[in-house]
C-alpha cells in the first residue's frame, strides 16, 4: 500500500453507493486539490478563498456544460480527516451524475484513490493510529448496534489509551532499571532493583486485552445458528419470527422446505447467520432427499443447533436418533406450546443421552411466546466461558491479538528473567514488549501489515 501511490498527490473517489438516492458524495484530498476542483466549479474564487470547515454553493461544469448543482464542503490542512486539504462534493444521488462528476475530476488532474487510501493518509499524517483506522472498517461492516458500539469505542480511542497506559507502566519500569544499572551495588535482580508492581499491573492489563478478543471476534464475525427438526415442527415459522419478516414459505404440507434459507439476525447484539433447513425425514423425493442431506451438513458447521420439536407430538425416536450423536451445542425448542395440551419436557434419562444439550425452551412461533427467552438462551450458549461484562477497551482484529500476546509473553518473561539473569535481559524483554505494543498502534509497523489493514477497506474510505 505504501508503495502504490505518492502521499499528497490529489486523489478522488465516490464515497457513496452507486444507487439512486437523494444525495451522492465525491470526495477529494491532497495538495492543491481545492484549486484543481475550482477549475471545474462555477465560483472558482469563492472556492479557493473558502475557509476550512465551510460550504460553498455552485455548479460543477465541464466548460460551458453544467453537470450538477452542488455543495462543496471545504476542509483545510491539518484540520481534516486526512490531515490534507480536502473537498467533498455533495451532488444529486443519481448514479450517472455521481459518475460524471468523478470522471471529470479524474480527467482534470486527480488520481483514482486506492482502497482505504483516505484512511491511510489520516494514519501517515498523524490524524489516526492503526487501532482507530481498523475501527473505521469495523463500523462500516458491523451488523448489530452492539458490534457498532464496540467499534465506536475503539474509534474514540479506548484501545489506544489502554495500550498507552500499559506502555507508561513498562517505560516506568525501564527507567527504574536504568537507575539500578547506572548505580549498581552488586549483581542485582529485578526483584531487588525496583518495585515490580507496575510490571505485574501491565501484565494483568495485557491479559485482559488478550482475553477480550474471543468475545470481540464473536460480535464482529457473528455465529452460525441452524434450525433443524422433523417436518412440520414449525422451523420455517420460527425462522420468520426470529427474523421478524416473512422469508420462508410456511405450509402444513410436509416437505415444503426442500432447500435451506439463510439470513442475518440480531441475537442480543451478536450477529447470527440463521439457517432454516429441510425437515428431517426419509423420503423418496430426490430433491427433498438432497435438502435433508444439506440439513445434516449444515448442522456440522453450526455454533448452535436449534432442534425444533412439535409439542403436540412430543419426543420421538426420530428426534433421539438425531440428537444423541450430535457433536454441536444443542438447544431443544418445543414449538407450538400455545396449542399443546400439556407442557412437554425431556426426561432426565433422555437428557443424559444427549451429550451436548445446552437447554430446552417452549415457544410459540405463531404468537411469539418466549421468543425473547430463546434469543437470550442462544446468546448465553454463544458467550459461555467468555467475559460478558463490557470492558472499556477490547481488541478489534486478529493482528492486534497477535501483537498483544507477544507483548504479554515478553512481560511475563521479563519477570522470570529478573529472578535468574542480569538486568540487561530484563531490559531486552521490556523493550520487546514496547515494540509489540507499537505494532498495535502503528508506531512500529512493517509495510506488509499496512497492506493487510488498508487493502480491506472500500474505495472512498
Amino acid at each position: 500500500m505504501a508503495q502504490s501511490y505518492t502521499p499528497g498527490e490529489p486523489i478522488a473517489a465516490i464515497a457513496t453507493p452507486l444507487a439512486p438516492s437523494a444525495l451522492g458524495i465525491v470526495r477529494a484530498s491532497g495538495n492543491g486539490c481545492i484549486e484543481l476542483l475550482a477549475k471545474l466549479f462555477s465560483r472558482p474564487e469563492a472556492l479557493c478563498t473558502a475557509q476550512g470547515n465551510s460550504i460553498v454553493y455552485g455548479w460543477i461544469a465541464d466548460g460551458a456544460n453544467k453537470i450538477d448543482e452542488v455543495l462543496v464542503s471545504v476542509f483545510r490542512a491539518p484540520k481534516s480527516f486526512t490531515g490534507e486539504d480536502m473537498a467533498e462534493i455533495s451532488c444529486h444521488g443519481g448514479p450517472s451524475i455521481v459518475t460524471a462528476i468523478y470522471n471529470l475530476l479524474i480527467s482534470h488532474g486527480f488520481r483514482s484513490a486506492e482502497r482505504g487510501e483516505f484512511t491511510f493518509r489520516a494514519y501517515v499524517n498523524g490524524k489516526s493510529d492503526l487501532t482507530k483506522a481498523e475501527a473505521v472498517r469495523e463500523i462500516i461492516e458491523s451488523r448489530t448496534d452492539e458490534a457498532r458500539g464496540h467499534a465506536a469505542g475503539r474509534l474514540a480511542g479506548s484501545l489506544y489509551h489502554e495500550i498507552d497506559a500499559v506502555k507508561k507502566l513498562i517505560i516506568a519500569a525501564l527507567a527504574s532499571i536504568e537507575v539500578a544499572v547506572e548505580y549498581p551495588e552488586d549483581e542485582e535482580t529485578i526483584a531487588d532493583s525496583f518495585d515490580t508492581a507496575g510490571i505485574q499491573l501491565a501484565q494483568a492489563r495485557l491479559q485482559m486485552l488478550a482475553d477480550s478478543w474471543q468475545s470481540e471476534k464473536l460480535y464482529q464475525d457473528g455465529a452460525r445458528v441452524v434450525l433443524c427438526g422433523k417436518t412440520n415442527a414449525g422451523k420455517s415459522s420460527l425462522f420468520n419470527t426470529l427474523l421478524k419478516e416473512e422469508r420462508a414459505i410456511v405450509s402444513d404440507i410436509a416437505g415444503t422446505t426442500r432447500d435451506w434459507l439463510e439470513s442475518w439476525a440480531d441475537f442480543s447484539g451478536i450477529p447470527v447467520r440463521l439457517f432454516d433447513t429441510a425437515g428431517l425425514r426419509k423420503t423418496a423425493d430426490e430433491v427433498e432427499k438432497q435438502g435433508v442431506a444439506l440439513a445434516h451438513s449444515l448442522t456440522h458447521d453450526a455454533d448452535v443447533v436449534l432442534y425444533v420439536i412439535d409439542s403436540t407430538e412430543g419426543y420421538t425416536e426420530d428426534d433421539a436418533q438425531f440428537l444423541r450423536p450430535c457433536a454441536e451445542r444443542i438447544v431443544v425448542v418445543w414449538n407450538k406450546c400455545d396449542v399443546a395440551q400439556n407442557q412437554v419436557r425431556l426426561s432426565d434419562a433422555q437428557k443424559k443421552l444427549i451429550k451436548n444439550l445446552h437447554g430446552e425452551i417452549a415457544v410459540s412461533a405463531k404468537n411469539g411466546t418466549n421468543i425473547a427467552a430463546l434469543v437470550e438462551a442462544v446468546w448465553a450458549v454463544l458467550t459461555s466461558g467468555m467475559a460478558t461484562e463490557r470492558v472499556q477497551a477490547g481488541l478489534g482484529s486478529a493482528r492486534q491479538k497477535v501483537a498483544i500476546v507477544d507483548a504479554l509473553e515478553s512481560v511475563k518473561h521479563a519477570q522470570e528473567s529478573g529472578a535468574q539473569y542480569t538486568l540487561d535481559a530484563v531490559v531486552q524483554d521490556l523493550e520487546d514488549a514496547l515494540a509489540s505494543l507499537g505494532e498495535v498502534t502503528g508506531e512500529v509497523t512493517p509495510d506488509d501489515v499496512l497492506d493487510s489493514v488498508f487493502s480491506n477497506f472500500c474505495v472512498g474510505k
